[in-house]
């Protein structure tokens, strides 16, 4: 255990080469690292395979903590106390201001500890985030060049490292966080996938490792949306999980009545609900198909007539006593339309992720791209990530209760994240709000 300068605090706990914990545990310019310097390989595996073995270790555990951290404490002072006073010798040559060096020292760590004591928040490890290697991938994974001739070396690697943090992260989620029942409904939210073959994998495995009911694609599944792209979309009856699509700005009318065929896959459209793994959704595919320069793009204001449409539904399936319990548009502008007309509304176009609750109380998530944009990871000077997340809802009433943001490397690495996080409404004593209800309702 180590204390170092930083200008947001907060906790650091590094498990090499596996990857780092990282908790919002306090503010201070002081943060907290704990190194695992060594692993039992055989004790590793027993806790991945078992879990539940972790609850016997709770007291040992905070025990070797509350030690480790009193530790720390009287040598961080001895070592900062001799250190100024050591540094003010050698500068001043006076022992008195050498003394007073040494004193000034430890009262600007004492007022950094004092800091971090009283923003403590024993909470932080309710939203941890994972971080890390967590395969060791083939050289070819890490070579651009190697990626165009070893390309389906390189999709399974990325299944692999999600299956391999998604196991990690699972154990060390045990700890005081949200834990998720049986009856828990798991949808896994994807976005901009832009014509990535990577992306099946990747999905394909994220339904299996987190036992996924529905998979929610807010749209630009496409680049171009000519019937030449259309094979691209076959894997998605093998995925393992129904399959509710939205069309983005990408996504051609041909794209969605090639996919209207496919078994298992749900295309929403025109705000018309469908009932899918116990969830109620509506949603209305992206007004504008910008791959088309024969037609002038109308911008925003198309989104938000589209929007307007979309909630117009909804307010109508409340009125008919089958509310809708998500939303799904491409575009934000769309889906901010729809606020307090549904509790959750999901959109992309963004190719970054955002949580963000409306002025009425409609929750909207927006995704990043779960291709890494495609063919454009390349235009930048460092690929986009791939990202998703896992939205665990509540089978009684449909509500989010929690959600964990999946974000890998982009093209040729291998790094990824998993970290987890809860709505306000549902932190202890909290009370769930509901959206207000619309004026025009």
């Amino acid at each position: 255990m180590a204390l170092r300068p930083s200008l947001t605090g907060g906790t650091k706990i590094d498990v090499s080469p596996l990857g780092a914990l990282e908790l919002r545990s306090h503010v201070a310019p002081i943060r907290l690292d704990v190194d695992v310097d060594r692993l039992d390989p055989v004790r590793s595996e027993a806790l991945v395979n078992h879990p539940e073995r972790i609850s016997g270790l709770q007291e040992e555990v905070a025990s070797d903590v509350v030690n480790g951290t009193l530790n720390l404490a009287v040598r961080s002072c001895a070592a900062v106390v001799a250190g100024a006073t050591a540094l003010g010798l050698a500068v001043y040559r006076r022992p008195r201001r050498a003394l007073a060096a040494g004193g000034l020292a430890l009262a600007l760590l004492a007022a950094s500890g004092t800091a971090a004591y009283a923003t403590w928040n024993p909470k932080s490890v309710l939203e941890p985030k994972f971080s890390g290697l967590l395969s060791s991938a083939p050289s070819v994974v890490g070579n651009a060049r190697s990626i165009v001739s070893e390309f389906d070396v390189y999709q399974r690697e990325l299944a692999r490292l999600v299956t391999n943090v998604t196991k990690l992260y699972d154990v060390t989620s045990t700890l005081p966080a949200y834990e998720p029942d049986p009856s828990t409904i798991r949808l896994l939210h994807v976005s901009d996938i832009h014509l990535n073959p990577a992306s099946w994998k990747i999905v394909s495995s994220l339904v299996e490792q987190y036992e996924i009911d529905v998979i929610v694609d807010s749209g630009d599944t496409m680049d171009h949306g000519t019937a030449a792209e259309n094979a691209f979309l076959d894997p998605i009856e093998d995925l393992g999980a129904p399959y509710v699509w939205v069309r983005g700005n990408h996504d051609s009318r041909t794209t969605q009545r090639y996919l209207a065929k496919l078994k298992n896959t749900h295309v929403l459209d025109d705000g018309k609900p469908v009932d899918v793994a116990g969830v109620r959704f509506a949603g209305i595919g992206d007004p504008q198909f910008t791959p088309d320069r024969s037609t002038k793009a109308e911008g925003n204001p198309a989104e938000e007539v589209a929007g307007i449409t979309l909630a117009s539904s909804l307010r109508a399936q409340a009125a008919a006593g089958t509310p809708v319990d998500i939303a799904v548009a491409h575009n934000p502008v769309a889906a901010r339309q729809t606020d307090g007309t549904v509790p959750l509304v999901l959109a992309g176009h963004l190719h970054h992720q955002e949580m963000d609750v409306l002025d009425k109380g409609t929750r909207l998530r927006i995704e990043g791209s779960t291709g890494g944009s495609g063919l454009r990871a390349v235009e930048g000077e460092h690929p986009d990530p791939v990202e998703a997340s896992v939205l665990y809802l509540d089978r009684a009433t449909q509500r989010l209760q929690a959600w964990d943001e999946i974000k890998l490397g982009g093209l040729g690495l291998t790094k990824a994240e998993v970290s987890r996080h809860l709505p306000k409404e549902n932190q202890p004593g909290a009370t769930p709000p509901t959206p207000s209800p619309d004026p025009r309702s």
